[in-house]
């Protein structure tokens, strides 16, 4: 498990792109998602650029604010 603990990795980036896709899909900016979260808008920006990795109960909020299934973001990071 190489890099497991790296911001960076192919895994996390597939998230953050499927992420910042629902982001967009569902018409929010990052500043309108992160009043949904209750969090400053550079969390989001962090997030989205990898500068920054969500622990799973953040992700689960962060999918439930998008109004999407956590378990499709799981399949992102598991996709080859």
């Amino acid at each position: 498990m190489k890099g497991t603990k790296s911001v960076v990795s192919d895994e996390n980036k597939r998230l953050c792109v499927w992420l910042k896709r629902q982001r967009q899909e569902k018409g929010h900016t990052m500043r309108s998602l992160s009043e949904l979260l209750g969090t400053p808008h550079s969390f989001i920006g962090k997030v989205e650029n990898q500068e920054r990795r969500l622990d799973v109960v953040e992700f689960v909020r962060y999918c439930q604010a998008l109004e999407v299934d956590p378990a499709e973001g799981l399949r992102q990071v598991l996709s080859l």
